[in-house]
């Protein structure tokens, strides 16, 4: 059997400082050094790797599309070349990335496996060397066709995620779609959860500018704020967390009022709920019906991160804002649950 080919992107992030008299740093060639100092692998069930520093490290705060395209591309240059890939990238946008790639990397048909940690590889109980060995072996030897984020014996869906623990180990979590993979003393694949994509051949689609944001509800948030905040910059998209099953204060009118004239000018607003878990459904109660009479169409069960990218992506591909809408509400890349 030939042996299998995993390409490992170090993009920046805790997992490949080192310390340094200024805190912990990247440092180039530290990570491929130590690594192969690793016994593990040197055994033959580990794949061949070849690691690329990149040469800025992106803390994972100062992520932006446009470094979501550059990983992007360095998978697409590399792609006929292996049989899967692992990112490692700091977990504080680590979701975002996820989220973003897995619409950006169209035709996907081997795995790309998002890690990191929370405690740099250099230190005694480092998370590092668990999440970075099973990310490396599940991308070698299961060809999960998605991008996945593994993280604390779980792989999940990377469109799925989202940060739920600040210094956690078990620092994310999938909250509407079980792990696709669970690893301990054997390694459970959940086969029916993966989503495979019926074009064969990888794009890259490179998001472009569109004005996208995000809006959160609370207990007595202004008309006059929304307001401003929907007419600013003539925004393309905005996430809208609302409460429990998509809802919002009614007995602000003017609020409604605002929204739906910001619907009727062609702003695509999604309706995600402020609840880690469950489904948007606003039809349930009036105060989520007066959203879905505004203009508002749901967000279902995808995650903030995940609505997010789904904008960036549908708005770069230059499609009318009714086709925009009806894509919203359809499951591309498993995002959703309709």
């Amino acid at each position: 059997m030939a042996t299998k080919k995993v390409y490992i992107a170090y993009t920046g992030g805790t997992i490949g400082m080192m310390p340094s008299e200024k805190g912990f740093v990247p440092q180039e060639g530290f990570l491929e050094k130590t690594l192969a100092s690793f016994p593990e692998f040197a055994h033959d069930q580990m794949p061949q790797i070849t690691i690329h520093d990149y040469a800025e490290p992106i803390d994972s705060a100062n992520m932006s599309p446009q470094d979501w395209h550059l990983i992007a591309k360095d998978i697409e240059k590399n792609y006929n070349d292996y049989d899967g890939f692992v990112v490692l990238h700091g977990t504080d946008t680590m979701a975002y990335t996820a989220s973003a790639l897995s619409f950006m990397l169209e035709g996907l048909q081997k795995p790309v496996i998002i890690t990191g940690s929370q405690i740099p590889l250099t230190q005694l109980r480092t998370d590092a060397r668990d999440n970075i060995i099973n990310a490396i072996y599940l991308a070698a030897h299961y060809p999960i066709p998605e991008v996945c984020l593994f993280f604390h014996d779980h792989l999940h869906r990377g469109n799925r995620c989202t940060k739920t623990d600040a210094d956690g180990f078990a620092a994310f979590s999938s909250p509407n779609v079980p792990p696709i993979a669970s690893i301990g003393s054997k390694i459970k694949v959940r086969k029916h959860l993966i989503f495979k994509q019926h074009r064969a051949e990888l794009n890259v689609q490179q998001f472009s500018a569109p004005k996208i944001a995000i809006l959160t509800l609370f207990p007595g948030i202004s008309a006059e704020f929304v307001e401003d905040f929907l007419a600013q910059a003539n925004l393309d998209g905005v996430v809208l967390q609302s409460y429990g099953m998509g809802n919002a204060p009614i007995n602000n009118k003017p609020l409604i009022k605002a929204i739906k004239k910001a619907c009727d000018k062609g702003m695509v607003i999604v309706n995600c709920t402020q609840c880690m878990q469950g489904c948007v459904q606003m039809e349930t109660y009036e105060t989520g019906k007066v959203l879905l009479d505004a203009g508002v169409i749901s967000g279902f069960d995808m995650t903030t991160e995940a609505a997010l990218a789904k904008l960036y992506y549908l708005f770069s591909r230059d499609l009318a804002v009714d086709l925009i809408r009806e894509k919203m509400v359809t499951s591309l890349r498993g995002e959703l649950t309709p």
